[in-house]
């Protein structure tokens, strides 16, 4: 079973509180866009792999094929989210042995929430390749185990999001006159490392209210609040932002912690655009 987990981009996003629980309140839209990974899992013949335990007090665990191509992505294939998903389904339901290979195309750090999506996506796969019958709902929750940008891949609609982003309400945006361009430099940001150095406090307006507001009006009243510490440490994602205004962007701002900046322009002002050392991705919207 084929999937092709989206990327997408954060449309303004505030950092309300620091949580008891070590997370952070936020307010934020999460807009989901054509920009895909690849992934495929497949059932594994149990007579091919044998289970294997550690030892006698951990539970039996079913061995993964796990192959990844495109993009390289740094860390052990535990690490990587399609693994923990599979894993999180395993201790409530009898799986069996699976190959996934997951071809990355939606770069890493970049705030376009493609790990989180992968493992998402996997989620659902599982879900519906094995009849275990999991409701969105349910999905949701064990996909905020996973992370808290992989909640909004269930359902993969635009989404008004507060709490620690996992707490949503439907939200209408209509971009279909425009075009989205993102700007991906090599520059990989951690969200760890966005998080620390950034001072929560509570915005003078609503995001809700304004995001429904014309896309001119954006530009003075929707931020991401990430922006200040991160465009002081990595000059270089300031210019890009500045730049596309130059270029005829109508709105642009960092997606999530970053390090994709994106651009809307009007559909009519499409060209090619090239940004030194970057990668740069044209969406439809």
């Amino acid at each position: 079973m084929i999937a092709f987990p989206n990327a997408k981009i954060n449309i303004g996003l505030n950092i309300v509180s620091k949580r008891k629980d070590g997370y952070h309140n936020i307010e934020t839209v999460f807009f989901p866009i054509d920009y895909s990974d690849i992934l495929e899992v497949m059932e594994v013949e149990t007579e091919a792999i044998e289970p294997k335990r550690k030892s006698k007090k951990e539970p039996v665990l079913n061995p993964i094929e796990f192959n990844q191509t495109g993009i390289k992505i740094p860390g052990k294939p535990e690490e990587n989210s399609c693994f923990k998903a599979y894993r999180l389904l395993e201790n409530d339901y009898e799986l069996p042995p699976i190959a996934m290979h997951l071809h990355k195309i939606i770069p890493t750090g970049a705030g376009l929430g493609g790990g989180s999506a992968d493992g998402a996506f996997i989620l659902k796969l599982l879900n519906n390749l094995f009849h275990i019958g999991l409701t969105d709902k349910e999905l949701e929750k064990y996909a905020g185990k996973l992370g808290s940008d992989c909640p909004v891949f269930i359902q993969n609609v635009p989404v008004y999001a507060n709490g620690r982003g996992e707490i949503f309400d439907p939200i209408k945006v209509d971009l279909a006159d425009y075009h989205l361009v993102l700007i991906t430099p090599s520059i990989h940001v951690s969200t760890a490392e966005a998080y620390a150095k950034v001072t929560p406090y509570e915005p003078g307006y609503s995001l809700k209210d304004v995001i429904k507001q014309p896309v001119e009006n954006w530009k003075k009243k929707i931020k991401n609040d990430f922006e200040l510490t991160i465009f002081k440490k990595y000059p270089a994602i300031a210019a890009i932002k500045k730049e596309l205004y130059a270029k005829g962007a109508i709105y642009a701002s960092m997606s999530g912690s970053g390090s994709t900046v994106y651009g809307i322009f009007r559909k009519h002002e499409v060209w090619k655009m090239s940004f030194k050392g970057c990668k740069v991705h044209w969406v439809a919207l």
